[in-house]
Parts: C-alpha cells; structure tokens; sequence
C-alpha cells in the first residue's frame, strides 16, 4: 500500500446522493463539504474533486451547487428521472466509475465518498492499476466489502462534529 506523502496527486469523487440520504436519515443533518474535501486531500496535491449531484428541482438546491463550486468541486449534474409508472430514478455509479478509471492515469489516489457496495469492483481495479484507493463514508452504512476493498477507510460517523452540519 502505497504511503500518504505530500506530493501525492489526489482526486476525490463524492456521491452526493449516497451522502445526503445517509445523513439524513442517521442523523437528520447534512454533510460538512468543506471538511469532507480537506479532509479527503490531508496536505496533498488536488488534482480534481467532483460531486456527482442530482437535479431534483427542490428549494435551495442552485445555492447547494454554487456552495460545492466555492469549495472546490465541480458539480457533475444529472436530471432525476421519472418513469411512466410514476416511480423516479438517478445515480451517477457508472459516471462516477469512468470518471475514476480515466482519472487513475493521473493521480495517486483517489478518494471515493460513498458507502455504496457497487463501487467495491472498481476499487480492486484501481488498486490492481497502482491506485491506492481511499473510502470516506457513514461507517454503519457502508458496504463490508466496499471497506475490503480500499487501502483505507475514514468512518464520518466517528467525527459526527467535524463532517456534519
């Protein structure tokens, strides 16, 4: 496993969705992006941060973008989906997936926020690659086997103060 230094090239890839409702429904707070990045970045080279959100036209949804672009992430957007029968879907796993893969090409890390279990295969394909792999998520909701999968895991759930607003 490759050791943290400063001269490490970082992208950090956060899973708004997975975030949001996770907090919400442990702790009925919302994610401290702030902390989430510096944290993620611990002194090292940002190459790039990217929250994938989803666009579901609710109230304070614009100033929630503008506030992850004053941080420093890019806002990736994808447009709720609503199907015939009524139900509604998004999830930005593949997009996040490729953006991943041809980011491991120019970094040495990559941090994924997210708690979802899908995202274990990618990891064992980064770290295969030469990527140390990082998971920053809610420890109780967090897949097993994505924690496996990673050369390390940060629980948020222990700094509740630090990574929750």
């Amino acid at each position: 496993m490759t050791e943290i230094h400063s001269n490490q090239r970082v992208a950090v890839l956060a899973d708004s969705q997975n975030l949001y409702h996770t907090a919400q429904s442990l702790y009925s707070r919302n994610v401290n992006y702030s902390a989430l990045l510096e944290k993620a970045v611990q002194g090292r080279q940002l190459t790039r941060a990217i929250a994938y959100v989803i666009v579901a036209d609710s109230d304070g949804e614009e100033s929630f973008f503008e506030a992850l672009a004053d941080i420093g992430f890019e806002a990736k957007k994808k447009d709720i989906k609503t199907y015939a029968d009524g139900s509604k879907k998004a999830d930005w796993d593949v997009g996040m997936s490729l953006d991943a893969v041809t980011l491991a090409s120019h970094v040495d890390t990559v941090v994924l926020c997210t708690g979802d279990g899908d995202f274990s295969r990618l990891c064992s394909h980064l770290r295969h690659a030469g990527v140390r792999v990082e998971v920053m998520a809610f420890g109780q909701s967090t897949a097993e086997e994505l924690i496996d999968a990673t050369d390390a895991f940060v629980d948020l759930s222990e700094r509740e103060d630090t990574f929750l607003l």
